[in-house]
């Protein structure tokens, strides 16, 4: 499944109010689009503005994609070209194997072992952003069934719907029952996927980890600057210290999303009544 997000005049739009739809996804095998890999269509409204398309089985690897809509009723078709699609998706990894071969400079499409390393590689990041940010960065989904909302005209609102957790929740998606309740599929958790700096950090985190191992995809070891002319001495390159340009991002660049432990102060016990009010004061 894909869930795709219309953009429109440059912003994204929902064209479902205005009598639109969104009809098709074609998969190419190139960034040129010269040469068609599959076809399919028409995509299901999720929610305002989400639209899923069910992807047909094909190889492992990167695709770059259009998706054509009608904005609205009469209106003509808009073909959006700025979709790029890394399968298979649903590995619960916030970023792909070819993403980090990017980054590490390595020709694309990956053979069959580079890519199990690469996963292995994203995979130990990714372990180290959930040891930090003490939660995990890849939502639960739970679905909730014969809901009634609060007002009505905010079906994607979470605040609509009689749920409550201490985690971050999204609303996936909705459908109407017979009785007029509702299906609701929440997100529970955070959504690493949408949080840029959570992608960046395990995708560079995870191609230097493979640079740096004898014999990983791009391996290249230290930067080597300057040899000497008969071989005697080595000088390597200084990697870029934390905050500057090229430098690689820190763990602490996640604070914002870090899960904070709260605990209630210890405090004093009430003397007895009548030398204490019937009420507990507030701290």
């Amino acid at each position: 499944m894909y869930d795709y997000r219309p953009t429109y005049g440059g912003a994204f739009y929902d064209p479902a109010p205005a009598g639109g739809q969104v009809t098709s996804l074609t998969l190419y095998d190139g960034p040129d689009r010269a040469t068609t890999v599959t076809t399919t269509g028409p995509a299901t409204r999720q929610r305002a503005g989400v639209y899923r398309f069910t992807l047909p089985d094909v190889p492992p690897g990167r695709y770059w994609a259009t998706v054509a809509f009608t904005p609205s009723q009469g209106a003509q078709p808009v073909q959006d070209q700025s979709v790029r699609l890394d399968l298979p998706l649903g590995l619960g990894l916030v970023t792909s194997p070819e993403a980090v071969a990017k980054e590490l400079g390595a020709a694309l499409p990956l053979t069959a072992e580079q890519r199990d390393d690469l996963l292995t590689a994203i995979r130990k990041a990714q372990a180290d952003v959930v040891g930090y940010l003490g939660q995990p960065v890849v939502p639960q989904l739970v679905t909730r069934a014969g809901l009634t909302p609060r007002w009505g005209d905010q079906l994607e609102d979470v605040d609509e719907w009689p749920f409550t957790t201490d985690d971050l929740v999204q609303v996936a998606a909705y459908r109407e029952r017979q009785d007029g309740t509702y299906d609701v599929d929440f997100l529970v958790g955070l959504d690493g996927v949408a949080v840029e700096p959570v992608v960046r950090y395990v995708t560079t985190h995870a191609a230097e980890t493979e640079r740096n191992r004898p014999g990983g995809v791009g391996a290249q070891g230290r930067r080597t600057s300057s040899v000497s002319a008969e071989g005697q001495s080595i000088s390597y390159e200084a990697a870029p210290t934390a905050g500057q340009a090229g430098a690689l991002p820190t763990l602490d660049s996640l604070s914002r999303w870090k899960r904070r432990l709260f605990q209630p102060l210890n405090q004093p016990a009430r003397p007895p009544w009548p030398y204490s009010s019937s009420r507990g004061r507030r701290r």
